[in-house]
């Protein structure tokens, strides 16, 4: 399978303390989020799959694919998350189309053939 991915990445970092979590324990001074959102071509733009990542620390916590259709929890931090996110249907909706808006519509920008090279005798 083809990937022609438009990965785009956020980083939020927390510079102070939240004390709380964890068992009364404060948290971290610094964390790191991402969020990706992926498409993958195979054969043009005749199946595209579209893939919506959370990264917290380096791993990743859930995602949305959607050939599937929802959410799925990688990890127990995402599970409050994805039970939500799958609970509403017009969210769900929104990054099903996301194949077309977003994946489709990216595809001739995101492709490209490199420069012939003339051969030299």
């Amino acid at each position: 399978m083809a990937l022609a991915g438009l990965p785009l990445v956020l980083l939020v970092g927390a510079l102070g303390r939240i004390p709380g979590s964890e068992g009364g324990k404060e948290t971290p001074a610094h964390f790191l989020y991402q969020w990706k959102a992926e498409c993958r071509f195979l054969n043009g733009t005749q199946r595209v799959r579209y893939l919506d990542r959370d990264i917290y620390n380096g791993q990743e916590i859930d995602y949305f694919d959607s050939d599937l259709g929802k959410f799925v929890a990688v990890t127990p931090l995402g599970q409050p998350d994805v039970d939500y996110w799958n609970s509403n249907e017009q969210y769900v909706q929104y990054l099903k189309a996301a194949v077309d808006s977003f994946c489709r519509s990216n595809y001739e920008i995101g492709s490209y053939e490199a420069a012939k090279r003339e051969e030299r005798v």
